[in-house]
């Protein structure tokens, strides 16, 4: 294997992915995003975030910018990732289903008005689908994060934001860039409100 050439794909790769997925409609789509999850914190309502494997990761990372600051000094704004509570998380698992450990605390936590960020690279992740019949069910509204094809859940989520690649690595980039640039705008809104 040459490491070199190999390397210069895989960088060109998510290169191509970034400019495919962030075009003049995706910049608007941001915009829709940036300013539902706004208005709900605005309004004194939650964001829920979810999904498995490396989209997990970067629902907790992205309820951290809330909670936190992800560049200026704010007051916190309320976010929970569904993903981070083990005990939670195992007994839903062992007593009902793996389907519905975001669904079920929803249920507990969530309040008409929140927004659910619901991310699958596949857009078929059944615990994630439904989370999001469960946010309908509410009027939670959620805002789908997918790949290209955007699976089922392009089809049942109030928002959908897609990565434009077929390769997990390359839409989990993507998600995580454009979810960098809802939370700055989100904080900025608030951080303007608070001078």
């Amino acid at each position: 294997m040459n490491i070199s050439l190999r390397l210069r794909e895989i960088i060109n790769d998510h290169k191509t992915a970034i400019e495919q997925t962030f075009s003049e409609a995706t910049l608007g789509l941001l915009e829709k995003i940036a300013g539902e999850m706004a208005a709900a914190l605005a309004r004194g309502n939650t964001i829920f975030l979810c999904g498995n494997g490396g989209s997990a990761a970067d629902a907790q990372h992205i309820a951290a910018e809330f909670i936190g600051r992800f560049k200026k000094e704010r007051k916190s704004l309320p976010a929970i990732a569904l993903t981070t509570d083990t005990s939670i998380l195992t007994a839903l698992a062992n007593d009902y289903s793996y389907d519905v450990v975001f669904a079920r605390q929803l249920e507990g936590l969530a309040s008409r008005g929140d927004v659910l960020i619901a991310i699958s690279t596949s857009g078929n992740s059944k615990n994630v689908l439904v989370a999001v019949e469960k946010a309908r069910e509410i009027g939670v509204t959620s805002v789908g994060f997918t790949g290209e094809h955007g699976g089922k859940l392009a089809q049942s989520a109030d928002v959908v934001f897609r990565a434009m690649s077929k390769h997990t690595s390359h839409i989990q980039e993507t998600h995580i860039t454009a979810l960098h640039a809802v939370s700055e705008i989100v904080e900025e809104m608030f951080a303007e409100h608070a001078s």
